[in-house]
């Protein structure tokens, strides 16, 4: 399938930009940094809210993901959605890896876990459901020696168009740097509904892609009526994972960019104004 995408002629100013971190006029903090007020818990054979092990939680105003409570991670896969949806945004996040992997997390799971985005609610998730419908954004942090990109593209019960193509598989590595250790790192998100869609590390652009939508595996335990293979996303919810690795986030913040989404020139002065 070929796709030559209008809205990328449209918006290839705004690819040489680079979306800035927060404060800017218009940025809203996802997470208070004191509580989950607005956020759901939804975690794999754990009912809606049940926040197994004590998985998500705010300590010194830092939003943990951590495994004290598990005597062995059983594909218990988690994920914190935040109650509104969003279609047209810039998302910022900062996080780090910490510690060991939990018993009986996966070995890919090791140092990995991801923000998806245009996800369907917690509320929809089959009992054992182990991921959302959505697209993923993949933190993956490195080992100390090898070389491994972060900000990937994985797609659970979806596909994207990528280069022209519809792409099938389920993940793709971005051409990020390597981020070893426990340092924090700046990812960001720029999403335009189901047309264009930017991963952004620490400045730099990392991965493009467009055309969102359901389709494909890699994602069990979900109702089929949830799932319409072919229809686009454009709009969803927005969910930080619990895939066995204890992560932290420091900062979720969003600027919502829906009020310009059909004005082009309002858009990109938004985004010009978000530099910094």
């Amino acid at each position: 399938m070929k796709y030559a995408p209008p809205l990328l002629l449209v918006f290839a100013a705004l690819l040489c930009l680079s979306p800035a971190p927060p404060p800017a006029g218009g940025w809203v903090s996802l997470f208070n940094g004191k509580d989950l007020k607005n956020w759901d818990v939804k975690i794999a054979k754990h009912a809606l809210n049940e926040n197994y092990g004590n998985t998500f939680r705010v300590e010194n105003g830092v939003l943990k993901v951590a495994y004290e409570g598990y005597s062995d991670f059983a594909d218990q896969y988690g994920h914190l959605f935040y109650r509104q949806k969003f279609s047209h945004y810039l998302l910022s996040v900062e996080y780090r890896f910490t510690g060991q992997q939990v018993k009986g997390g996966p070995g890919w799971a090791v140092r990995n876990s991801g923000v998806m985005f245009h996800a369907q609610p917690a509320a929809a998730l089959g009992r054992n459901q182990d991921f959302p419908i959505s697209i993923e954004a993949q933190f993956l942090g490195g080992n100390g020696k090898d070389p491994r990109t972060t900000l990937n593209l994985c797609t659970p019960g979806t596909h994207v168009v990528l280069n022209g193509k519809l792409f099938t598989p389920h993940c793709v590595d971005s051409k990020s740097k390597t981020y070893h250790g426990d340092r924090w790192v700046r990812a960001s998100l720029l999403v335009l509904g189901d047309s264009l869609i930017r991963h952004i590390v620490e400045g730099d652009t990392v991965l493009t892609y467009a055309k969102p939508q359901v389709g494909g595996e890699h994602v069990s335990g979900h109702d089929p009526k949830h799932k319409r293979d072919g229809q686009p996303l454009k709009e969803g919810y927005i969910a930080l994972q619990s895939e066995s690795h204890p992560i932290e986030f420091r900062t979720v913040q969003l600027l919502d960019l829906a009020p310009y989404a059909k004005d082009r020139k309002k858009l990109a002065a938004v985004l010009r104004r978000s530099e910094p």
